[in-house]
């Protein structure tokens, strides 16, 4: 299976199944490339809140102003990712 369509372990509610305020953060952060939620956001479906905050985070680290350049910080994630061992 896909590493990117394997589903979480962690209790997480579907795309179909979303209302309300996770629907309209689901409908945000759909990648029409893979045609899903990542996992790594769905992850936090249970608690919307936390997605809100967690790609908040994300764009703030990525984009927001630094002396550390966009093609610095992607490296930086991709080390880290793979020490972790993960495929994101």
């Amino acid at each position: 299976m896909d590493e990117a369509k394997r589903p979480a372990w962690i209790e997480t509610v579907p795309e179909a199944e979303a209302e309300g305020l996770l629907r309209e953060l689901y409908e945000k952060e759909w990648d029409t490339q893979h045609q899903l939620v990542d996992n790594i956001l769905k992850v936090h479906s249970l608690h919307p809140e936390t997605l809100r905050a967690h790609v908040d985070l994300y764009r703030t680290v990525m984009y927001g102003r630094s002396a550390v350049t966009r093609p610095e910080r992607e490296m930086i994630g991709v080390v880290v990712s793979a020490i972790n061992r993960c495929h994101y």
